[in-house]
């Protein structure tokens, strides 16, 4: 077994050989529904019903979308000229942004880059052939990887602040009485929703698709009663308006993109949220469902600045509906916010664990809210976290219009990196001739490029909030992965061969008492500190000796009968090594009984686990500055208990220390 790179305390991260790699390129070349949760999505019948699933998990966030893209267009200090060729060159713009950006890149060409079934940035950095990782290009490679998943937590905090803001902001349509109130009611709900997260969404997710079902339909209704009033809006299809647009408005026009961005800013959501529903369901849904229903709208709000004019500015979306059906569309806006809010917060949940079993992140508690869906899961530091971001978000831009300003400039950066990652998978892994690759990465990159520079002149009205906040989360996980690495490094040093170890007991010596002993480690070849201080200290070993080393695949999930792996060594000492998907948490009583049905006789309850902790210093030997030292065992230290994470029975876990320089 080769040597393996450091994740966790009591963990690694299980490099694939060439049959696991050939293997994984087999299988991202496979509809998504590969995986053990995914494959039952497969079936036919249930496309229905999954599709209605994604309806209001995956397009919460781009299906509130038009409630500030338009007015952010032609409202404000920088607003367009309400002209008919500004109309309609905005519109050409929203139309062709969500056909190319949404329809063909992302549904019909990222979303085959799967891992069985997983999607989003960190699945798909874990797709990147090893050997290329390895060489020149690996740090620049996983290094754009890791800031895109960075920046996908400043995302998670802006979407529910300005989603749940526009929606409040329809009162003042309605009536100015509520203006002073805008902030406090958005706040209330907000708080609100953090708070039922700890409830798990298995409860409230049944009505989810239902509602949003309701608001796209509300959507298409809205926007077909203002262009039967002027069809002529539908001329803006031809992309002839976008070309006069840009010759017209020259710089203006190509800053107005940032506006356009925000009709496209749910579309790494449809990538990552894959796994929970299948590609297929996800793209019925967008073409049979929301699509239509976001075209209808737009190109609605198209023909009510033009019937209307300046009056309707200030909120088009609202203006959409008779005066009658304010106060329930605020109602049903305000619910569909909540839902695409929920879905980021989740998707947040789910980045999390991903890194933390990739390494990227130290342990934390992950709750787990149902038996039936590995998905559904908890974990309060990231909740508690966002929820103190976005309510300052809230409180410190006031507006959805100035929360646009510092939207936009995150999701343009993680989409390029998207991008680059994907063509890269699609030139190593599904072998595309570079004459038809090189063609099309290029299409999309000019594309995620022009939105990206359009959004760089946010960066002093707030753009640089999400960039602060990624850059941040990327310093921080990526310390923790050199940090393992280098106290990896520092321990191997001094580690004795475990086959060594076991060739140099006697029947005699040390003495044997009854019972089992399970000591984890980091390294499978190497001799756990935690067995030596045992054995120099109690000067005892037990009659049976258990190497067990957790190791994380870069595969979604490994299958039960494929998860451990048993070798005798002699001596009444063995090999264990239990292996687990980056969707899996790992758990040494589920070890226990795999191990069972291997031959080996144990019962966790009458069994010792050793673990061994590390108390880190930090020291000016070759590795990381001096201060991301220190940051590293900080982190180290508030890392939850590895007890807590590998689900061990408190009562019969022994921790022996050890002093560590780094």
């Amino acid at each position: 077994m080769s040597q393996n790179p450091e994740r966790a305390d009591g963990s690694v991260r299980a490099e694939s050989d060439g049959k696991t790699e050939v293997a994984a390129q087999q299988e991202s070349k496979r509809p998504s529904h590969v995986s053990h949760r995914t494959a039952v999505h497969s079936h036919e019948g249930r496309l229905g019903t999954l599709a209605l699933g994604a309806l209001g998990v995956v397009y919460g966030d781009i299906g509130t979308s038009p409630l500030y893209a338009v007015k952010e267009c032609f409202h404000g200090p920088h607003a367009l000229a309400l002209t008919r060729g500004n109309v309609f060159g905005i519109l050409s713009l929203v139309f062709w942004a969500l056909i190319v950006v949404i329809s063909i890149k992302y549904l019909l060409f990222v979303m085959r880059a799967d891992n069985r079934g997983e999607g989003g940035i960190l699945a798909l950095m874990a797709l990147v052939p090893h050997d290329l990782r390895e060489n020149a290009g690996r740090w620049l490679l996983v290094g754009l990887g890791l800031f895109g998943a960075a920046l996908l937590y400043g995302d998670g905090m802006i979407t529910p602040a300005i989603s749940v803001l526009s929606a409040v902001e329809g009162l003042n349509v309605a009536t100015k009485v509520f203006t002073p109130y805008v902030v406090p009611i958005t706040l209330g709900i907000l708080v609100g929703v953090f708070l039922v997260q700890r409830r798990g969404t298995a409860g409230i997710g049944a009505v989810f698709g239902p509602v949003m079902i309701l608001w796209f339909s509300v959507l298409f209704l809205l926007g077909l009663r203002w262009i039967v009033r002027d069809p002529a809006v539908l001329e803006a299809i031809n992309p002839i308006w976008a070309v006069r647009f840009f010759l017209e408005n020259k710089v203006t026009g190509f800053l107005a993109l940032g506006s356009v961005f925000l009709v496209v800013t749910g579309g790494e959501a449809l990538y990552a949220d894959m796994g929970h529903f299948g590609r297929k369901p996800i793209q019925i849904a967008w073409f049979a469902m929301v699509l239509p229903a976001l075209l209808t709208n737009y190109f609605g709000q198209g023909a009510l600045l033009l019937t209307q004019g300046h009056e309707a500015t200030d909120n088009p979306f609202f203006h959409l509906a008779p005066s009658w059906a304010l106060y329930p569309l605020v109602a049903l806006a305000t619910l569909a916010t909540v839902i695409a809010s929920q879905a980021v917060i989740s998707g947040a949940f789910s980045l999390t664990r991903q890194a933390v079993q990739l390494g990227y992140c130290p342990r934390l508690q992950i709750v787990h809210t149902s038996e039936d869906e590995i998905g559904q899961i908890y974990v309060p530091a990231v909740n508690w976290g966002l929820m103190i971001c976005t309510l300052g978000l809230v409180v410190g831009f006031r507006s959805a219009s100035n929360l646009a300003a510092a939207y936009g400039i995150a999701v343009t950066s993680t989409m390029v990196i998207t991008t680059l990652l994907a063509e890269v998978v699609a030139r190593r892994v599904w072998g595309w001739s570079p004459w038809l690759l090189t063609p099309i990465a290029l299409f999309f990159v000019v594309i995620d490029l022009a939105f990206f520079g359009a959004n760089v002149v946010k960066l002093p009205h707030g753009g640089w909030v999400p960039l602060l906040i990624g850059a941040v989360i990327y310093l921080l996980m990526s310390t923790w992965k050199r940090g393992r690495q280098i106290l990896s490094e520092r321990l191997a040093r001094q580690t004795l061969p475990f086959e060594d170890f076991v060739s140099s007991l006697h029947p005699e010596t040390p003495p044997r008492v009854p019972g089992t002993a399970v000591f984890m480690s980091r390294d499978p070849k190497g001799t756990p500190t935690a067995l030596l201080h045992n054995l120099k200290h109690n000067k005892v070993l037990h009659d049976q000796v258990i190497l067990l080393t957790m190791a994380t695949e870069e595969i979604p999930e490994v299958p039960k009968k494929e998860r451990v792996k048993v070798e005798s060594l002699g001596k009444g000492c063995y090999r264990v090594t239990a292996r687990y998907g980056f969707l899996q948490g790992p758990s040494v009583p589920d070890v226990i009984e795999n191990a069972r049905a291997h031959g080996l006789d144990l019962n966790i309850m009458k069994t010792t686990f050793f673990l061994g902790r590390e108390t880190l210093f930090a020291s000016k030997k070759p590795g990381m500055a001096l201060w991301r030292e220190r940051l590293f065992a900080a982190m180290s230290r508030n890392a939850l208990r590895p007890t807590d994470f590998y689900r061990l029975p408190p009562n019969r876990v022994i921790e022996l220390g050890m002093q560590v320089e780094l």
